[in-house]
């Protein structure tokens, strides 16, 4: 029973994991004694947040590269696998903002966002399954959103990939559970990261977030580590599927 919720030397590789959200969660992993592998595009960046992590005790590597860059993704997991071991937990966290109304959405704007908020998951999913799969064992994590739910105005191209990566959770715990591969989702309403800096330091928008949430306050990115670790550690191997909405009661109440 000590060990349900253990994530001890899993290896946890977490994409775009060099700020905001997936910077809290690779913190919070290795705090629990996971490898965490750290994620981004920049080298430099990687390289600092490795160090910050090794420097509180913890056990870091580092991958830099661009997940919507498939060959790229299947070597540097290649590398993954044979240098680091094998990875027990994928958090498919890498995601960006690109705002407008969608009438006036340039097509690029539409595409990059899909690409890396949800295209990515996919490419990136469908490697690290390769390797699961021989094992059969695993854990997959999909970053979702409140706004897989919930639109809201100038963000179209966020809500269609976030939606998008919910159903994609739901395909993936279907097609890969025979493998002994459970495949959720966590849903974060409105935290404070380097994402959402300007709406929380817009007043009116911050009036409108704290109205809306029944706690009355932004999330705190640290504030979404239990559930990552309950999703990676063997208390959730019947959790299938599912997206757990961490957004401190926001679609509990009219």
């Amino acid at each position: 029973m000590n060990n349900l919720f253990s994530v001890q030397n899993k290896v946890v590789f977490i994409t775009g994991s060099t700020r905001g959200i997936g910077l809290s969660l690779a913190k919070g992993f290795a705090d629990a004694g996971a490898v965490v592998v750290i994620n981004g595009r920049n080298q430099s960046e990687v390289e600092t947040i490795v160090k910050l992590i090794k420097s509180t005790g913890g056990k870091a590597y580092g991958v830099a590269f661009d997940v919507t860059e498939r060959d790229s993704a299947a070597k540097n997991i290649q590398n993954i696998e044979q240098e680091v071991g094998p990875i027990s937990v994928l958090i498919n966290n890498a995601g960006i903002h690109r705002r407008g109304p969608l009438e006036e959405l340039s097509i690029d704007d539409w595409k990059t966002v899909i690409e890396v908020n949800l295209s990515s998951a996919f490419y990136v999913s469908q490697i690290v399954f390769s390797y699961m799969k021989d094992r059969k064992k695993g854990k997959i994590i999909n970053i979702t959103s409140l706004n897989a739910e919930k639109a809201r105005p100038n963000i179209g191209n966020y809500s269609a990939a976030k939606g998008g990566l919910k159903m994609l959770t739901k395909s993936m715990a279907t097609e890969w559970g025979k493998y002994n591969i459970q495949t959720n989702a966590i849903g974060p309403g409105y935290f404070k990261t380097d994402l959402t800096e300007h709406l929380v330091n817009d007043p009116e928008f911050d009036r409108w977030v704290k109205s809306e949430v029944p706690l009355q306050r932004w999330g705190m990115p640290e504030e979404l580590i239990g559930t990552a670790i309950y999703l990676a550690s063997d208390a959730s191997n019947y959790i299938n599927g599912h997206t757990i909405y961490v957004d401190g009661g926001w679609q509990a109440s009219l």
